[in-house]
């Protein structure tokens, strides 16, 4: 395929918590579709490194940065960062997260922990976003990871990670109001079940998220990844203010 037919070529993408995971999926997604990406990373350097070789390798364009999503000053730094670097910005995706577990008034819970929760998966978003916004291009996408269990809470222990989660959601239905006049659009993505590091099929809690899906089986990253990679795309220039679930069917 030609670098004319390829639906992002000329355009540059941020990818937050891109070194591993379903970022890493939508760093090379994207990549694939001609866009320019970075992305940044905490820990992962070497992982990083990697994929940043693996899209340079297969002709793509990629650059990679540290910065952590808890601490706002290294968001604003990064997205001024990648801006100055390729000298414009049209796709933010915001895909770093954790995902911390505990119930409602355990007095073992470790709530620094949790704050730190609150730090990335909220604020570290609200922060890009805000950063981001003057440095768009018209016409630009914003898309955030969530996740399927807004809708629905299918086990104990996971009220404050949803929180955050539904936090952006609801940050996405207003942000798309608010940006719409430049035809910026918003939206989330919000995954089910994915085979990662952080939750692998194969875990002791697999087979049971796996019978609560109507598939019957976990999601690969690079599933989420092209909904993201069609949210992005020229194909969803009217679609804004939702979410998609990437989910197999667990909140059906």
């Amino acid at each position: 395929m030609s670098t004319q037919t390829l639906p992002l070529a000329g355009k540059v993408a941020l990818v937050t918590g891109g070194a591993r995971g379903i970022g890493a999926a939508i760093v090379r997604r994207l990549a694939k579709d001609g866009a320019a990406v970075a992305f940044n990373y905490v820990t992962s350097k070497e992982r990083a490194g990697t994929l940043v070789r693996e899209i340079e390798s297969a002709g793509g364009r990629a650059r990679t940065f540290h910065a952590d999503q808890a601490v706002t000053a290294d968001v604003k730094q990064l997205v001024k960062q990648v801006h100055q670097a390729f000298g414009q910005l049209d796709i933010l995706v915001n895909s770093a997260g954790v995902f911390i577990t505990g119930t409602v008034g355990d007095p073992s819970t470790d709530l620094a922990a949790f704050d730190r929760q609150i730090s990335i998966n909220i604020k570290g978003v609200a922060t890009a976003v805000r950063s981001a916004v003057p440095l768009l291009a018209d016409g630009g996408r914003i898309v955030s990871i969530g996740t399927s269990g807004v809708s629905h809470i299918p086990f104990p222990g996971a009220a404050d990670y949803i929180a955050t989660k539904a936090a952006v959601a609801g940050y996405t239905r207003g942000w798309s109001r608010d940006l719409g006049s430049r035809g910026i659009t918003v939206n989330v993505v919000q995954p089910g079940p994915i085979d990662t590091d952080m939750n692998p099929d194969g875990s002791p809690f697999s087979d049971m998220l796996k019978s609560m899906t109507s598939l019957g089986r976990y999601g690969k990253p690079e599933e989420v990844a092209s909904a993201v990679a069609f949210l992005v795309g020229p194909d969803a220039s009217y679609i804004t203010g939702t979410t998609i679930n990437v989910d197999g069917g667990m909140s059906a």
